[in-house]
């Protein structure tokens, strides 16, 4: 596949909106953006007029600054009606931390199965210290002895740090349904290997709530964890990919979860699965050799992986290891350090 010129896809925004304040992208669509303690340091939240509330399209982490940023929409453009729904589009704790907050208020929760299931039992499964799976994940992907031992002397990260509690009941979403939302009807399209079980939204009039399925500039994060070691996220956000890209009319406005707005979404989506194509192709070469998954950083991602970048770097790393093992390709094996080698097959 011939990679798409940039030129095909434009911005109609300049500028994201400011702290407490929105940009009405469509009518009754309005975009605002709320603040992430990371080097991804925003998501954005949209909100759809629907009659005499407001349908929220995801919400935000559960810190101080967000909730402040959160309670500043509400006492200012989205003042006036309340929030009557929210609509969950992954379980990303930056997609679903203020999910319980708004329900306690009232607000209904509407999600995929997969999305609630997640987001429920990740926030409930506190860890006090890495678990023996998690240990092992880690060695066997390469991670260094002594970044290892570092790690299990923290307290890990624990969804229920950044997640209000997700309530016990919620409303499933899933592939075709039909949303109605204010004036527009919305169809469900769903995509997987960033986030198992992500909702898209597809308007009739040409709007795309994208949510991490398909973002400008930067290419969605597809990880392999603990909780499902022998995963293949890069094989299934390709399908979807490939799936979603056959549903472009070529006008579409896309609303993503992160950076700005654009259009040229068939262009951008064809980047997208080029730039794991063209690192799969790197890795088949790479791999005629035994290599551990760490050894394969520079080679996929092309630049220097620091300190604060090596945990998805390494999540992704196994996830296009396991792609080829997956279409069979590879084979693997422990080494004295409990790495696994991966090699092609000869």
């Amino acid at each position: 596949m011939t990679p798409a010129p940039d030129d095909l896809i434009r911005f109609p925004y300049d500028t994201a909106p400011g702290p407490g304040s929105v940009i009405e992208v469509a009518p009754g669509v309005l975009w605002a953006r709320l603040p992430l303690p990371m080097t991804l340091d925003h998501v954005n939240l949209y909100a759809l007029e629907d009659g005499d509330g407001w349908t929220l399209i995801d919400t935000g982490i559960n810190t101080r600054a967000c909730r402040a940023a959160m309670e500043a929409l509400l006492a200012g453009p989205l003042a006036g009606k309340p929030v009557r729904r929210v609509i969950l589009t992954h379980h990303h704790p930056d997609h679903i931390g203020l999910a319980g907050w708004f329900a306690e208020q009232g607000a209904e929760i509407w999600a995929t199965r997969t999305a609630w299931l997640f987001g429920r039992m990740l926030t409930l499964d506190q860890q006090p210290q890495m678990t023996a799976q998690a240990e092992t994940f880690f060695r066997r992907s390469g991670m260094p002895e002594e970044m290892l031992a570092e790690r299990k002397a923290e307290r890990p990260f624990n969804f229920a740090d950044v997640v209000h509690p997700i309530p016990v009941g919620f409303t499933r979403i899933k592939q075709g349904d039909l949303l109605r939302i204010g004036a527009r009807d919305w169809r469900v399209e769903i995509g997987h290997g960033h986030a198992p079980e992500q909702a898209t939204l597809w308007s009739e009039d040409g709007l795309i709530l994208s949510a991490d399925q398909i973002l400008p500039g930067i290419s969605p994060n597809l990880g392999v964890y603990a909780t499902e070691p022998e995963a293949d996220p890069v094989g299934e956000w390709m399908e979807s990919c490939e799936r979603l890209r056959g549903l472009v009319s070529g006008t579409e406005l896309v609303l993503p979860g992160h950076k700005l707005p654009f259009t040229g979404v068939a262009a951008r989506l064809d980047q997208l699965i080029d730039n794991h194509v063209q690192g799969i192709a790197r890795l088949r070469a790479f791999l005629a050799e035994p290599r551990r998954a760490t050894d394969c950083f520079t080679l996929l991602f092309r630049r220097k992986i620091d300190k604060g970048s090596y945990g998805l770097a390494l999540v992704e790393a196994v996830a296009h290891m396991n792609h080829l093992h997956a279409l069979g390709e590879t084979t693997r094996t422990l080494g004295p350090d409990g790495a696994w080698r991966w090699q092609m097959r000869s």
